[in-house]
């Protein structure tokens, strides 16, 4: 048995939800570790549609554990309103099913706030987030300041905790022109909260371990995508945690040797929610086309989505800097019907021709894509569950982005139903 780590190869909304989804109905443990609300996964089974942020995607299935790890930064008011939501849609949600690690950092209507503030800078510059505090509460959490699961259950230090975090925020808000927080209302919202987050709170490494050793599955569920990493992503437009592979290890409480097979979700064309380059983006006929065509709106905003060709080069970067071991192709009907279909094999920069996307922020503004050219097909995929159902040419596209990015293709996804599989290598049997 393999335990798997499934993360996005490009730059978030891959289709992650899906094929997560279809893994956890293999898995016995599902674990969330890193992000925060600012992710969506919409999963459709059996006709119904679950909206999913913080909690993990095996919480809709019976039977299996749910873990949100200590990479996670926790909204606790979110968290709630994600848990009623979710059990009014008749999901069973409680301690035994759910748990959340008890150093998770969490996120405050201070930092919520303060990523509105940046994000309506006057000057209009803007990083482009969710505005949902996923940023601000990271900031505390590697400042040493942030407030965590734990010390909701000592009340007699919270204040001093809630005081601790002030002195930097309201001095910040003071320079920003806003008013003081209130230590009193903030220490007072979260005694309330408290009892309603606690029955949850675990040391989260030690369940993993036993499931290790019991010799259960366990799936790691990410958030985002490889090119929004804080250290690897086209920065700074970026997210505030490590969204690739490795984070799982260290977002969960165990060791590397824990991973051992990466899946990548990887979208047939390429999108990418709010600011920050994006060399294939097309503004086009076409791009508009496969906006509509693979209903590219965001899971948790609403935003639409930027879109454009598949980006071979990006994804090989993303494939390394991850260590993915096999990708799952999604949306791929989305690609049906066009006349030919374009795909980056490389950039002109300088007068240069690279291979991948450089770091500099001037430099990734300035790259130009190099296309290769591929016939399209005029026959559907979607629904397709083997090879035998695909076009000719979606069969030769496949095969190619395989050969570009040089990795194996393990899944194709054609369609947003679960079983609209087609599997090559199943990863948990890696």
């Amino acid at each position: 048995m393999a335990n798997v780590v499934v993360v996005g190869s490009q730059w978030g909304d891959e289709g992650k939800g899906k094929i997560v989804d279809w893994l956890s109905n293999r898995a016995d443990v599902v674990v969330r570790f890193q992000g925060g609300h600012n992710a969506g996964h919409t999963l459709v089974i059996d006709g119904e549609t679950y909206k999913l942020s913080l909690l993990p995607s095996g919480i809709v299935r019976g039977g299996k554990l749910s873990v949100i790890g200590n990479g996670v930064v926790l909204n606790p008011w979110a968290f709630l309103d994600e848990v009623e939501r979710i059990k009014a849609q008749g999901v069973r949600i409680n301690a035994e099913n759910l748990q959340i690690s008890e150093s998770a950092s969490l996120i405050l209507p201070v930092h919520s706030e303060l990523d509105g503030i940046r994000e309506n800078r006057a000057d209009g510059i803007k990083i482009g987030t969710t505005k949902r505090g996923i940023g601000p509460a990271y900031e505390d959490k590697v400042a040493r300041r942030a407030i965590r699961v734990c010390d909701l259950a000592d009340p007699d230090n919270l204040l001093a905790r809630v005081e601790n975090l002030l002195h930097h925020h309201n001095a910040l808000r003071q320079g920003l022109g806003q008013k003081p927080f209130d230590a009193d209302e903030l220490h007072k919202s979260l005694l309330e909260v408290a009892p309603k987050i606690l029955p949850f709170m675990s040391p989260v490494w030690k369940t993993l371990d036993d499931a290790v050793r019991a010799e259960k599955r366990i799936l790691f569920e990410g958030a985002q995508g490889a090119m929004l990493d804080i250290d690897h992503g086209t920065y700074p437009f970026v997210t505030s945690s490590n969204t690739v592979a490795g984070q799982a290890a260290a977002g969960a409480g165990m060791g590397p040797g824990a991973l051992n097979f990466v899946l990548g979700i990887t979208k047939a064309y390429t999108t990418r929610v709010g600011e920050g380059p994006f060399p294939t983006e097309l503004t086009d006929d076409i791009g508009r086309r496969l906006g509509e065509r693979g209903h590219e709106f965001g899971t948790v905003t609403g935003r639409q989505r930027r879109c454009g060709w598949f980006d071979a080069c990006m994804v090989s970067q993303a494939i390394i800097t991850g260590g993915i071991s096999g990708i799952a192709l999604t949306k791929l009907d989305v690609l049906d019907g066009l006349e030919e279909i374009k795909i980056c094999t490389g950039y002109r920069l300088n007068g240069k021709i690279v291979r991948h996307l450089p770091a500099g922020i001037t430099n990734q503004a300035g790259v130009e894509p190099i296309y290769e050219t591929m016939p399209g097909w005029s026959g559907s995929t979607r629904g397709a569950r083997s090879w035998a159902e695909l076009p000719a040419e979606a069969v030769k596209y496949v095969r190619h982005v395989e050969e570009l990015i040089g990795c194996p293709v393990a899944m194709v996804s054609t369609s947003p139903e679960r079983e609209d599989v087609i599997l090559m290598r199943d990863p948990f049997k890696a």
